[in-house]
């Protein structure tokens, strides 16, 4: 996302000692295409998770970018990317952040939860927006690392697919158009992503990677 009004670091009015600026967690951005295994990666490794795909817009905020007649759901513009951000920031820095709930078959918001790190010194930030955060992420000093998910293209549409209908996310015919899209644009998105500042990685060595900062 290109959005200017992402806020980035910012000068400090007077000197702080270095202690005070270290953040209580760093934030592993992980991204990926819908499918590709970013919820079941952050179930195995069970860190604290910031879902950005909470970060959603409803149905009907104004401006909502749309394709094939309905709203664009894979367009950057139907996220609150600043809230994300400032999240982030918040959690970081505190050890705790409130956070929207969402509700993706009603498409809004339905109230909002805290995540805690609890000690931690990783919070995982995992959604398809994830790589939107990493500039922004990295000038605050709260980056840990910045990863895209890959896989054969086939398998994360199926499981995609099989997850979509289990959870009755969105009309039967919309799913399969919107599958069959995602499966022939996963090459572009991939390459977009790893031009925001991500590097790709199959679940597993993402897993043994973040294992090993979570140390």
């Amino acid at each position: 996302m290109t959005d200017s009004s992402l806020p980035t670091g910012s000068d400090a009015l007077f000197d702080v000692p270095p202690d005070a600026r270290r953040p209580a967690a760093r934030i592993v951005l992980l991204t990926g295409p819908s499918g590709s295994g970013k919820s079941a990666l952050t179930r195995r490794l069970g860190l604290p998770v910031v879902a950005l795909d909470d970060f959603y817009r409803d149905l009907d905020h104004p401006g909502m970018p749309t394709r094939y007649g309905i709203v664009d759901w894979d367009d950057p513009g139907t996220w609150d990317g600043v809230a994300a951000l400032e999240a982030l920031r918040t959690i970081a820095r505190t050890g705790r952040a409130d956070v929207p709930v969402y509700d993706i078959p009603t498409s809004r918001r339905t109230g909002t939860t805290v995540v805690e790190t609890r000690g931690a010194p990783v919070v995982l930030a995992e959604g398809i927006f994830a790589a939107e955060l990493v500039e922004a992420c990295r000038a605050d000093g709260i980056l840990a690392d910045a990863i895209c998910l890959v896989r054969p293209r086939l398998v994360t549409f199926w499981f995609r697919f099989l997850r979509d209908v289990a959870e009755s996310r969105k009309p039967l015919v919309t799913l399969l158009r919107r599958g069959w899209g995602l499966l022939r644009q996963e090459p572009r998105l991939v390459r977009r992503w790893a031009s925001l500042g991500c590097r790709t990685a199959t679940p597993g060595q993402a897993e043994r990677d973040i294992r090993l900062l979570a140390r």
